[in-house]
């Protein structure tokens, strides 16, 4: 079973199908060549021997008329120098007159008797005709023979056995075929050592693609025997290069929101502790301590609020719930909301929408977009810093930007922003909070409706997030 499944497998790989090619490569052509020959062999040969009794025929006849042996009708005059030129061709001479009656048949079977033949015929109206018949072996030709004003007087009748063709091209089939298995086993060995040859580089890519499942942080794919093999390697290597830093950011994620979920749940472990181990807690302070673990509930709400919502986007069922929103009113509740995160550091948030928006959009989601990108700018501000928030459109799409004066991503971040889990200042952005998702969701929830979002920022500086979104949506 396990050397079927073997056999199986090669029959299914590239190495397979190269070694065939190969050895269609060099097999079909020798076998064309071989047929082409011996066909062009038996044509030629064929031809020669027509041309050579045609010739002969006619030297016949022409001695035949000057003879008189037509007037004569004595078969003795003639039938010495048929039977001689029989015997040296081997084959059978009929002479015919214009009643179509045998006059000598070298066989002596046909003799002065009529005889009704289609080339007969033909060969009467002056034409010389000839017939290679391969299944029987024979070659025939039939010779006008005239006078000197053309007048046709008789006909002679040649038939020759092909016999000796045949055997020369049996001769020629079976060194053929002893060349041809040469060739055969040439072109096998050709076959297998080329598509082995061919195929090594990816025997070396499938034996170092082995080593990296084990040992990816330290190694890299490297095999450059051929273009294609370069551009595999290349596009692996990127491949790889993104699973580490994805591998990184799940870790960190992990570690992040194991902190996160651990930190609320300690405070309000040892607020809860607090309360049980006293006895007549003041009505004040119980109310303080409540107050902060419902705080506390509040933060492990919102870190389980952006995984549900990334999950929800990520699955295929997610679908958008398509209404025709007011854009400008979803906005103004979203950055009504916000307000008093931004007073709490005094930021100044300024809103300017030049012309009423009502697109096709998901509600819900576009406003968990504005939420994410205009908290987002507030978290990574400074304190008396400002958001600048646009809204606009065209006859196609709607425009939104966020701009703040805040930190700012650094260059080489910038690309990997919208990476789930990836956080640009990762020491800054534990003491701020969060998951790293909310760009996350941005991004996904952008891209479901059909739309683009961009980001420039200068580090120290500020940055500006820029979303397109389609007015209708199109499914």
């Amino acid at each position: 079973m396990k050397r079927f499944k073997l056999g199986f497998n090669f029959l299914g790989s590239i190495r397979f199908y190269i070694f065939l090619m190969v050895f269609a490569a060099g097999l079909i052509p020798s076998l064309f060549l071989t047929s082409s020959i011996m066909s062009s062999y038996e044509n030629r040969t064929v031809s020669a021997e027509t041309i050579r009794i045609t010739a002969q025929s006619n030297v016949l006849a022409n001695k035949l008329v000057s003879d008189g042996c037509f007037e004569v009708g004595d078969s003795q005059v003639y039938s010495s120098q048929i039977d001689l030129i029989a015997s040296y061709y081997e084959g059978r001479i009929m002479l015919i007159n214009t009643d179509y009656e045998v006059l000598y048949d070298s066989y002596g079977i046909d003799d002065e008797k009529t005889i009704v033949s289609e080339k007969v015929f033909e060969c009467m109206q002056n034409r010389v005709v000839s017939n290679y018949d391969s299944a029987n072996n024979y070659i025939e030709v039939c010779v006008p023979v005239t006078e000197e004003d053309d007048t046709v007087i008789g006909v002679i009748m040649v038939s020759k056995s092909s016999t000796e063709i045949y055997a020369n091209m049996a001769y020629m089939k079976q060194n053929a075929f002893v060349m041809q298995f040469a060739i055969m086993i040439l072109v096998v060995f050709i076959a297998i050592y080329g598509s082995g040859k061919l195929m090594k580089p990816f025997d070396v890519m499938s034996e170092s693609i082995d080593k990296i499942q084990t040992d990816y942080e330290n190694e890299q794919l490297s095999v450059l025997n051929y273009n294609e093999t370069k551009q595999i390697s290349k596009a692996f290597n990127a491949m790889l290069s993104r699973i580490k830093t994805l591998d990184d950011s799940r870790q960190e994620f992990v570690s992040n929101v194991s902190h996160e979920l651990k930190t609320p749940l300690a405070s309000m472990k040892v607020l809860a502790d607090s309360l049980l181990g006293q006895e007549d807690v003041p009505i004040e302070l119980y109310q303080e301590f409540m107050t902060d673990i419902a705080e506390e509930i509040d933060r492990e709400n919102q870190i389980i609020n952006d995984l549900l919502s990334l999950v929800k986007l990520d699955k295929s069922q997610g679908v958008l719930n398509i209404t025709s929103v007011n854009v400008n009113d979803l906005m103004e509740l979203t950055l009504k909301r916000l307000r008093p995160i931004a007073g709490e550091k005094n930021i100044e948030i300024v809103y300017e929408t030049l012309r009423p928006v009502t697109a096709e959009i998901d509600e819900v989601k576009m406003a968990l977009v504005f939420t994410n990108l205009v908290e987002n700018a507030i978290k990574y501000n400074v304190d008396d810093g400002w958001v600048h928030v646009s809204l606009n459109a065209d006859h196609q799409f709607f425009y939104v930007t966020v701009e703040d004066g805040g930190i700012g991503i650094p260059e080489e971040a910038q690309e990997h922003i919208f990476e789930r889990f990836y956080r640009a200042d990762k020491s800054h952005s534990r003491e701020i909070g969060g998951t790293g998702l909310g760009l996350a969701i941005v991004r996904n929830a952008v891209l479901m409706h059909r739309g683009a979002i961009q980001v420039n920022s200068t580090e120290g500086k500020g940055s500006t997030f820029s979303l397109r979104v389609p007015l209708l949506y199109v499914q």
